[in-house]
């Protein structure tokens, strides 16, 4: 599958710089506690910037749970000072971020409340407005619990049978793999939070953001990072490649672009050592297990960055 095309850049409206803004979006839920879901509008910098005024939506992988430094506003958001989109709106100089990030978030809490505890969370979509010049988007992989249910699902199986494929087993009966089933729901559904986010903003550069390689492009494992029996490394990845297909023709179909960060994460996958972007099977005191670490989310902001760069979508 080849990417879709890039929307057709327009010149971005003249920026006159403003004071700082915070923006606190609400979110209500009946007979449970009222939570701040904060989407904080901030200048890059110490001013707006001369880039694009930047929303960004997204899960933990987008949020980056752990990594310091954590958002106390944010709560069970887990939404770091150092995630992608606060990196990347530095390195394009964006006018403003408005960062709505919550891990746990699924595809169709773009225009639904996300719920967490006690902790009520307003549809990521509200902090887009007409005058929203930027939108990544990194959604897909909680949709039906799908990344939980397949790494939980193959760490539980891995010693049934270490040097074969339990997971895949588990998961796949007969012609039917449930997980590439879910997959096809996901697609739709970012399809439609891509449609709700032009609906709000008509103008606005909309980028789907991949998802980073987790497991070896080479075929090696590390039981010791990744519990994985030795064939479900090759399904893992095998998941994560069709999700990111998913999130390819999602863009292709409504017009918006689709940012690889898969390819160009090859060598930095939780087996790398010293290189890797993705955390194992253990949490660290700066970075959640089985998600990206600091060194990631710099590897991801860059990525986008260049994206951009090579797609005229900065406005320069």
């Amino acid at each position: 599958m080849t990417p879709g095309p890039a929307p057709t850049p327009t010149p971005a409206p003249a920026r006159t710089p403003g004071p700082r803004r915070t923006r606190l979006v609400v979110g209500l839920s009946v007979g449970t506690a009222l939570a701040l879901a904060v989407a904080g509008t901030v200048a890059v910098h110490d001013r707006p910037g001369s880039g694009p005024r930047y929303v960004a939506l997204g899960d933990s992988y987008t949020a980056g749970p752990l990594i310091p430094d954590q958002i106390a506003a944010a709560g069970a958001c887990q939404r770091s000072t150092n995630d992608y989109p606060h990196l990347l709106a530095a390195a394009i100089d964006a006018h403003s971020l408005t960062d709505t990030s919550c891990s746990g978030a699924s595809p169709a809490n773009v225009t639904l409340p996300q719920s967490i505890g006690t902790q009520t969370f307003a549809p990521q979509v509200d902090a887009v407005a007409a005058d929203t010049e930027l939108v990544t988007i990194g959604l897909g992989a909680n949709d039906q619990n799908v990344f939980s249910g397949l790494i939980q699902g193959c760490v539980e199986v891995a010693a049934s049978d270490p040097g074969g494929s339990p997971c895949r087993d588990r998961f796949v009966v007969g012609e039917d793999d449930t997980v590439a089933d879910k997959l096809r729901t996901t697609q739709t559904q970012v399809e439609d939070a891509v449609r709700a986010v032009r609906a709000k903003a008509p103008g606005a550069d909309v980028v789907l953001v991949g998802y980073p390689r987790i497991v070896p492009a080479d075929g090696s494992t590390c039981p010791q990072v990744l519990p994985f029996a030795e064939g479900d490394y090759g399904y893992v990845d095998q998941w994560e490649r069709e999700l990111n297909s998913a999130l390819r023709d999602a863009a292709s179909t409504t017009g918006a672009s689709y940012a690889d960060t898969y390819t160009a994460s090859k060598g930095h996958d939780a087996c790398a050592g010293d290189d890797a972007w993705i955390t194992g099977a253990t949490s660290t005191s700066d970075s959640a297990a089985y998600h990206p670490n600091a060194a990631g989310m710099t590897g991801v902001a860059g990525i986008v960055a260049a994206y951009l760069r090579a797609h005229g979508l900065l406005h320069a």
